[in-house]
């Protein structure tokens, strides 16, 4: 098929995997249904029917229609090409921020809306690889392993969720960011022998950013202050922080300073415990060379 002599792959709802509308999520459904009567007021408003406005766009009338009722979630270029399509000057298009988030969990993005806010961040793992850290790859093989299965929709869903909280490594000012990792997170086969490997490389890759600390704790150690679970603390620039760990206060976010200097304590005591910095990437590139 072509647009102005221009070949146009058509998408088909089989292409389009993962971007169904949780009807659980109040505000995701808010959201994709404004942005659906947008699309279909703009589209009525220029005298184009679905199919010839889905030929434009590149996606199928069906598709067309669901995006239209709030069924579908559209994708970036989606609203990018709509907006071009339908002159809508920037309108449609503007829209991505929201309906990108739509396609998250709401537990992962209100995570991932603290982690935008926090300054410092510190974090001790010990059953895998942080999920900050993970590569897509490595990221789809470990949500495969969990029990009830996700459909293949949902998985898709929780992996885009999870790469997009990735983008804290990209913000000005750069937050300062520390992970203490056990090793046995990375000595587990997790995915494939290339899954494994490139996820080194992205640790290595992330572990030499100024403005990141990356620490294993050896599997050799003797008993440390992290063996009672994960810690995680996030610390905000007007001086509140808010801080997890699974074994304390039975494993619910606090804010109250009594319980947050607990977990600082404890957080301080484990990095002091773990691998320098320079040794845990050598250890790191070790692992790697094993592959």
């Amino acid at each position: 098929m072509s647009v102005d002599g221009e070949a146009v792959r058509v998408r088909s709802e089989a292409d389009e995997p993962g971007w169904e509308v949780d009807p659980d999520d109040d505000w995701g459904v808010a959201v994709i249904a404004t942005v659906g009567r947008q699309l279909k007021l703009r589209r009525e408003a220029v005298g184009m029917r679905a199919a010839e406005f889905g030929t434009a766009v590149g996606y199928g009338e069906d598709l067309v229609y669901k995006v239209e009722s709030g069924k579908r979630i559209p994708r970036p270029e989606y609203l990018d090409r709509a907006d071009e399509v339908l002159g809508a000057g920037g309108l449609l298009a503007a829209m991505k921020d929201d309906v990108a988030k739509v396609r998250y969990p709401k537990k992962v993005r209100a995570l991932a809306e603290l982690e935008a806010k926090a300054v410092e961040i510190g974090v001790y793992e010990t059953s895998n690889i942080h999920g900050l850290l993970q590569t897509p790859e490595y990221a789809r093989a470990l949500l495969e392993c969990w029990q009830p299965a996700y459909t293949p929709q949902d998985l898709e869903r929780r992996v885009a969720a999870r790469m997009s909280r990735r983008s804290i490594f990209e913000r000005s000012p750069a937050p300062a960011l520390g992970f203490v990792l056990e090793e046995a997170t990375l000595r587990r086969k997790v995915g494939g022998t290339m899954v494994r490997r490139q996820q080194f490389e992205r640790l290595l890759e992330v572990g030499r950013l100024n403005n990141v600390t990356l620490q294993l704790m050896p599997m050799d150690s003797g008993p440390h202050a992290g063996m009672s679970g994960r810690i995680e603390l996030l610390k905000f620039g007007d001086g509140t922080a808010v801080g997890r760990s699974d074994g304390a206060f039975n494993s619910r976010p606090v804010e109250d300073l009594k319980q947050l200097r607990i977990l600082e304590l404890r957080y301080g005591t484990i990095r002091a415990q773990a691998l320098p910095p320079g040794e845990s990437l050598a250890l790191i590139e070790q692992l790697l060379g094993e592959k």
